[in-house]
C-alpha cells in the first residue's frame, strides 16, 4: 500500500509567474486520477493565495503546505 501523502506527480512552477503556476496545476491535476497527489512547487508569492482559492472552488483538497525560505511547496490531493 502506497503512502498517502505520497504525491504521484511533481510540478516544478520555480521561476514562473502568475498566471503560470496556477494555469500548469489546473492542466496537471487533470492527468492524475482522482485521490491521488499532485505535488506543485513555486516561488511565486502569488501562488499561494491563487492555488488554495483554486483547490477550493474545483473540490480538490490541499493536505499539505509549507512556505521554506520563499519556496511554497503544495500537496494537492485530486477530490473529484
Amino acid at each position: 500500500m502506497s503512502d498517502i501523502s505520497k504525491p504521484v506527480k511533481t510540478l516544478d512552477c520555480i521561476g514562473l509567474y502568475c498566471p503560470q503556476p496556477l494555469l500548469q496545476t489546473r492542466e496537471q491535476i487533470d492527468t492524475i486520477a482522482v485521490g491521488d497527489i499532485l505535488e506543485v512547487l513555486s516561488d511565486d508569492p502569488a501562488a499561494e493565495e491563487d492555488l488554495k482559492r483554486f483547490a477550493k472552488r474545483a473540490g480538490h483538497q490541499i493536505i499539505e503546505f509549507e512556505n521554506k525560505d520563499g519556496i511554497l511547496r503544495f500537496l494537492i490531493k485530486k477530490e473529484k
